[in-house]
């Protein structure tokens, strides 16, 4: 009833589809018989089907280009962010900042071709051979803890880096003023990890800058390859100039002591930045501190000649090294031509004490409007877990980048596994700003975890979050979809492996985007509601293309697609565009499954785009989407599409049998047996995280009769409570904790998860606030999990300093990726009580 006429015929895709239904079954098909017709009426019969065939073959060519071709055109709709809004005229207090969180510390502009500067280091003399260089988070190199105790996400910073006997420390302000983003200045200090060290290292710092293009770059050198400062000027910034200060005792302007290496040369590209440098350190050079025995140190052996740089228009690397006995401070300050223009007085460098007191005040600042805006101190929480809050907020703001390139599609030829026959097309360049899951491993852009990291970024700074929906809504291609990992630029398509840089435009991820727009819509903000009425007709689009690219096989049904092949290596053939990878779905997989989670994303999306259309005044939208809004949202549809009687649960549907094993067959090694039962269409026997959407994403009515059995099953020790957390996979399931194969360790299979823990959170706060039988129930519930949750977390972070991808259900453990400063954050709402 809800996907009427009206519906269908506001949808982007039906031309499409009906074009290729004619190709593919129009006049010109034939039953075989009748064969044997001769003569003029032969003649005729023959001259149809040729004609036929040619038009059927030309149909089809022309529907797959024009597939093809919208697959990589960007969409019609008005963009919801000006096309020049990450200038420094338009945003100039987010033109400069940290949006490298792949490497240690670095700062760029939001510029196509920035201007981008970085820091490497490495401690000298300890290990035989060429030493460690840190420059890039790597998950195996050893360095760690490390991660932002502050970050306001605009103009301040201080992180910490724990590298075996070193802290370091790195600090950034920045000062607003004239018409390019302002000065801003960084602090590195490098001490001893303990007290009362005797032998105190020598140590390299490499402070560089790196041009994408024809900017110019103009080092003035004094003695010993000091360099005084550096001179540039490009289209963007004006004139400016790096400065590098000489080097200091922590806390006070006592001088030390230091030796200067520097080193010019073409930008070899931003992936090879590391390796040129470590290539580079080849030659040997003496530390004469005054009154000090000297000490080798392995350095550049630089040159600033003209002819020693590369071709010009291919962009420059300059590098200054600086090389002393810890513990010391170094500064190096960026000031902008315009910014010192202004006014009568040049203004003082952003150094020394004044930029001691900066730093400190923008601290204070910082603590203010952290207790302000989240309570934790109110709430009772201890000093402790209040810093656990301040980092995970920091980390994740820390972690927004600003990417700009093209990524790789392949377009839906409409017909699944036909992809595999067409070659991926280069979508049009375009920038995103977008927070990241993890510095180490994901220091990319992922759709699913996007939505969730705004709901945190959102409380503290909302136009950041206008910033990030807005670009994540321009890479919107012409049917309305979104690729759900977005590779923008050399540096992020050097971290990921070749078989992750192509998205299929038929696959689709959880459009949790939505999330944080209906946040939007109830904070009643005036700068929310005027960004949701130019960004409504992306949302609309957007969520058109997922209802209908995913329609299952039964009305009001919805499918994932991009499952993977039935392999002889894989247990369960995983799932990613659901983001839960290789949660168990039906065992063999086909087109008559139906997905639970899917459907209770589409049901969320039509109820936000609903109220959202009727507060916009969007009339003719709001009564499309209404009727099927209530269609799903009704609970006699769910239970005749996903309620399991015979197991008790909400669950998916398909050809499934539970009688799947792994078993060694050399020389192949495990291999995947199906034993009996045979798989059969039935629901799928796995309960865990799919299992709870209805009652995660708020679906069901206080009154509901399934509430009360789900409740139970989430409370059950037996099935997802832990003491840490709700287990995505109930330890009662035959799929608790296996391997999917044998290189592919268990991931959704039983580990606990903060993105689905905090909507469960929600959930048991939202019901436990409305009249009905389950309410102190639920209630008791949520204080419970927000304990068990925000304990683990809170323990793991005091023993490894790190927020964790994921938590063990049998130790609380952290497992995966670190830091994953992305929706782990969300320990900080749990903390706060913000759902």
């Amino acid at each position: 009833m809800a996907r009427g006429e009206r519906w269908r015929r506001a949808a982007p895709a039906d031309g499409a589809r009906t074009a290729q239904r004619a190709a593919r079954g129009g006049p010109g098909r034939r039953d075989g018989r009748g064969g044997g017709a001769r003569g003029a009426t032969g003649g005729v019969a023959l001259a149809v089907v040729v004609l036929s065939l040619v038009l059927g073959l030309s149909g089809r060519w022309m529907l797959a280009w024009h597939r093809a071709r919208r697959a990589v055109t960007l969409h019609s709709a008005p963009p919801a962010l000006p096309p020049d809004s990450s200038s420094p005229a338009v945003a100039p207090d987010l033109f400069w900042g940290t949006y490298r969180p792949h490497v240690y510390f670095g700062m760029k502009t939001r510029s196509p071709k920035p201007l981008l500067t970085g820091l490497m280091w490495v401690q000298q003399g300890t290990t035989p051979g060429t030493p460690k260089l840190r420059h890039t988070c790597e998950q195996g190199d050893g360095v760690g803890p490390y991660g932002w105790e502050f970050h306001d996400g605009l103009s301040f910073g201080r992180q910490h880096i724990q590298d075996g006997a070193l802290r370091l420390t790195t600090e950034f302000v920045k000062r607003p003023g004239g018409q390019h983003g302002g000065d801003w200045s960084w602090r590195v200090t490098v001490e001893p990890q303990a007290s009362g060290t005797s032998a105190l290292p020598l140590v390299s710092l490499f402070f560089y800058v790196v041009t994408d293009g024809k900017e110019v770059l103009l080092p003035e050198v004094g003695t010993k390859g000091q360099l005084k400062f550096i001179s540039g000027h490009t289209s963007e910034l004006g004139d400016f100039r790096f400065t590098l200060m000489p080097p200091t005792s922590p806390g006070d302007t006592a001088p030390k002591y230091g030796s200067y290496n520097v080193f010019w040369s073409s930008n070899p590209g931003l992936p090879l930045l590391t390796e040129m440098v470590k290539s580079r350190l080849n030659s040997w050079f003496q530390h004469r501190a005054p009154g000090a025995s000297p000490e080798r140190y392995l350095g550049l052996p630089g040159s600033l000649k003209w002819e020693d740089r590369g071709p010009s228009g291919q962009g420059q690397f300059l590098v200054q090294q600086v090389t002393l006995k810890i513990p010391f401070s170094l500064e190096f300050v960026f000031e902008s031509g315009s910014a010192q223009a202004e006014g009568n007085q040049a203004l003082e460098q952003l150094a020394g004490s004044r930029l001691t007191q900066a730093l400190e005040s923008h601290a204070e600042a910082f603590r203010e409007r952290f207790e302000k805006t989240f309570k934790l101190k109110e709430k009772g929480l201890t000093p402790g877990e209040q810093a656990l809050g301040q980092a995970a907020l920091s980390g994740l703001l820390g972690g927004i980048g600003y990417f700009y390139g093209q990524g790789l599609v392949l377009p839906d030829m409409g017909v699944e596994g036909s992809e595999q026959k067409v070659d991926p097309a280069l979508f049009p360049p375009v920038p995103l700003f977008t927070a990241v899951p993890s510095r180490s491993f994901f220091p990319r852009g992922f759709l699913w975890d996007e939505g969730f990291h705004q709901l945190v970024v959102q409380r503290w700074d909302p136009g950041l979050t206008r910033e990030a929906l807005g670009h994540w809504l321009g890479l919107l291609n012409a049917d309305g979809w979104i690729g759900r990992e977005q590779v923008l630029g050399d540096e992020a398509r050097a971290r990921v492996p070749p078989e992750f840089l192509v998205q299929r435009a038929a696959h689709a991820n959880p459009p949790t985007l939505l999330l944080p727009v209906a946040h939007m819509l109830q904070s009643g903000d005036p700068a929310d509601l005027a960004f949701l009425q130019k960004a409504f007709p992306r949302l609309y689009a957007w969520f058109s293309w997922l209802h209908q690219s995913q329609e299952g096989p039964e009305p009001l049904s919805y499918r994932w697609r991009g499952r993977d092949p039935a392999l002889p290596t894989l247990l369960n053939p995983k799932t990613l565009p659901s983001g839960l990878d290789d949660y168990p779905r039906a065992s063999h997989p086909s087109v008559t499954e139906r997905h639970l989670d899917l459907r209770c994303w589409v049901a969320l999306g039509a109820r936000v785009l609903t109220r959202l259309a009727e507060h916009l005044g969007e009339a003719e939208v709001a009564a499309e989407l209404g009727p099927l809004a209530a269609s799903l949202e009704a609970e006699e549809s769910l239970d005749e599409l996903h309620w399991a009687p015979e197991l008790g649960f909400f669950a998916d549907f398909g050809n499934h049998t539970k009688a799947v094993q792994l078993k060694p067959r050399p020389p192949q090694g495990l291999v995947r047996v199906v034993g009996r039962p045979q798989p059969r269409l039935q629901h799928v026997d796995a309960l865990g995280y799919v299992s709870l959407f209805p009652l995660l994403l708020r679906l069901l009515d206080p009154n509901s009769p399934r509430l009360g059995p789900l409740l139970d099953i989430l409370a059950d020790s037996r099935h997802l409570w832990s003491p840490f957390g709700l287990r995505s996979l109930a330890a009662s399931s035959p799929f608790y904790g296996q391997r999917n194969s044998e290189h592919d360790p268990p991931y959704w299979r039983g580990a606990v998860w903060l993105n689905v823990n905090y909507l469960a959170l929600g959930a048991l706060h939202h019901y436990g606030h409305l009249e009905g039988p389950h309410q102190a129930w639920a209630a008791k519930l949520h204080s419970e999990l927000r304990a068990n949750v925000v304990g683990n977390v809170w323990r793991q972070y005091q023993a490894t300093g790190f927020l964790w991808e994921q938590y063990s259900d049998r130790d609380g453990r952290g497992m995966g990726c670190r830091p994953f400063q992305g929706w782990t954050s969300l320990v900080l709402l749990a903390m706060a009580e913000d759902y």
